[in-house]
């Protein structure tokens, strides 16, 4: 089984290159992140004819979540329990969640397409959402791992370690990098989740965004801030992982490069 996840940045706009990559890389089960697409204009019919099935969560801004399937998807959930929301208000006047969250089950495992908070700077109130929002995702977490195996991919927007940015001296003081976004992720972790890229590739950590500042790709001046969490029974199926950067080239890509993970059945 292959599993895949992508920050598209836009469905709409990355449609073509979606729909080639899928058909060459031949994921079975796919996270997407970035989406910015409501949910009732998600490309369902264009991945339909590759033979996905889908489930999306957006409203059309610049957050959207969305599962592709062809071993099942089942039991679709849009966000978690306790997720926190942040600006627009719901009819009882607490923040309404972002469309940041969806999950479902999978080929017999539990799968979420995430995409946390960006933070912003770190004197925003966006950074505080976003070490609430990790709490609460490690609370719903727990609960699912209780569950059955588990894969909890996307982009995470931190870097876990110094060598997943190309120079920390730059990062110092800013957001994806600081202690307390580097503990929410160790605390995910803590729960018996394993980083399975740099689990299964061995060497440097392979980046996986890169800024669409001129150069800033083809230099290699980037962040490995997209990442596949995954249970010990989902972990232990590995054979292999890669981030392919070949997405990430060419005419109009997303500056962000899928993760394929293969599975053993």
């Amino acid at each position: 089984m292959r599993l895949a996840t992508w920050n598209v940045n836009s469905v709409k706009a990355r449609l073509p290159r979606l729909l080639e990559w899928l058909a060459a890389a031949d994921p079975d089960i796919v996270c997407l992140q970035e989406t910015k697409c409501p949910a009732e204009e998600f490309p369902a019919a264009e991945l339909g004819a590759l033979g996905y099935a889908t489930a999306a969560h957006g409203d059309g801004r610049w957050n959207g979540v969305a599962l592709l399937s062809r071993a099942g998807l089942d039991d679709v959930t849009l966000s978690f329990p306790g997720e926190p929301g942040f600006g627009e208000l719901d009819g009882v006047g607490a923040a309404r969640p972002e469309a940041r969250a969806i999950g479902a089950t999978c080929g017999g495992m539990r799968v979420w397409s995430l995409y946390a908070p960006n933070g912003r700077t770190v004197d925003s109130p966006h950074y505080l959402y976003k070490l609430d929002w990790f709490a609460a995702l490690r609370d719903a977490l727990e609960t699912e791992l209780a569950a059955g195996p588990l894969v909890a991919c996307g982009d995470y927007n931190v870097a876990p370690t110094d060598a997943d940015v190309w120079d920390p001296a730059l990062f110092a003081g800013a957001t994806h990098v600081t202690p307390a976004e580097r503990r929410a992720l160790a605390d995910l972790r803590a729960l018996g989740l394993y980083d399975v890229v740099p689990m299964s590739m061995k060497g440097p950590h392979p980046f996986t965004y890169w800024d669409y500042r001129a150069g800033m790709f083809h230099q290699n001046k980037g962040m490995r801030i997209d990442l596949v969490y995954a249970s010990a029974e989902v972990a232990g199926r590995v054979r292999s992982a890669y981030v392919d950067r070949e997405a990430r080239k060419g005419k109009g890509p997303s500056d962000h490069a899928p993760i394929v993970v293969d599975l053993e059945p």
